[in-house]
């Protein structure tokens, strides 16, 4: 990285990071707790499960809305000094960074089964629902706006794209990185002859 330089990641990306893993965990776990005739059966137990996954898919989807929506308002437009990290390398460095809690959730997801079959998984599995709602949110104001949302790697490490590190977004034009409005990965230039970070952020 060169002197003064400022490494982004996208919002987006960042939101949906977590997304497939919990997924399809999530159904993993469903699958095997309902194997399980657990405490209260089975049939209740995916009843439950189901409205716990509707309840976590709106919570997800609602949380820190607000936070997200001021910071996008007050974002700036990001300099030449800039270094625009890769879709699959924010995904690399969130899921690394965090593998143990994915773990943990999973392991307590399938032993819930013994409670409650399956709803653990069916928790998992509308959290992630509620992330892939969220990233697609932004990814409508990004295309509203014509504008990517970009986050400083440092402040984004801890507490996510919308934690209490961040100060602000930073924006660049809707030619920049490799990954769509909403972080879907791209279909658009490849990332070889993708236009460097200061010709995209002035389109």
């Amino acid at each position: 990285m060169g002197r003064g330089a400022i490494a982004l990641a996208r919002v987006a990306v960042i939101v949906r990071a977590p997304a497939g893993w919990l997924w399809w965990s999530g159904l993993a776990a469903a699958g095997i707790g309902v194997l399980v005739p657990g405490l209260t059966g089975r049939t209740i137990g995916v009843l439950a499960g189901a409205a716990l996954c509707l309840v976590a898919a709106c919570g997800v989807f609602a949380a820190r809305r607000g936070r997200y929506t001021g910071l996008a308002a007050e974002a700036s437009r990001a300099g030449k000094a800039v270094i625009l990290q890769d879709r699959s390398v924010t995904l690399r460095v969130w899921r690394r960074a965090h593998r143990r809690w994915l773990l943990l959730a999973f392991v307590a997801a399938v032993g819930s089964s013994f409670a409650l079959p399956a709803a653990g998984g069916l928790l998992m599995a509308g959290a992630a629902l509620g992330l892939w709602a969220k990233a697609s949110w932004l990814g409508r104001w990004e295309r509203a706006h014509e504008s990517l949302l970009w986050v400083r790697t440092e402040s984004a490490g801890r507490g996510g794209a919308a934690g209490k590190d961040v100060r602000g977004y930073l924006t660049t034009g809707v030619a920049a990185g490799d990954a769509a409005p909403g972080g879907a990965r791209g279909t658009g230039t490849p990332a070889a002859v993708r236009p460097t970070p200061a010709a995209a952020a002035r389109r």
